[in-house]
């Protein structure tokens, strides 16, 4: 059954573009390589002098997304360059079974 994976980061406003790019430029590249990678969704909105990144990703199992994330696939998988953009680390990310598309 597909599993869906759902991260969630705030930036400040004026971080909005740069870390756009860099989440174009480097994270969804390191997911299309991994095998068992389906597809995501990235989400932005600005909400006053923050941006919030919402993160879903679709893969084939569990076992996909430990290939990505690694055995404690539960936590957030972060890259060092996101030091420089987001205003705290979320430990965990959600995960979900997908049991209908449209």
């Amino acid at each position: 059954m597909m599993i869906a994976r759902i991260w969630h980061g705030r930036t400040r406003a004026e971080d909005y573009e740069a870390y756009t790019e860099f989440l174009k430029e480097r994270a969804i590249p390191d997911y299309r390589e991994t095998e068992g990678f389906i597809r995501l969704i990235f989400l932005r909105a600005l909400k006053g002098d923050e941006a919030h990144f919402t993160l879903i990703t679709f893969w084939e199992n569990v076992e996909a997304i430990v290939n990505f994330a690694g055995e404690e696939y539960e936590k957030a998988k972060y890259y060092p360059e996101d030091a420089g953009y987001l205003l705290e680390f979320e430990e965990r990310v959600e995960h979900y079974e997908v049991f209908a598309e449209a």
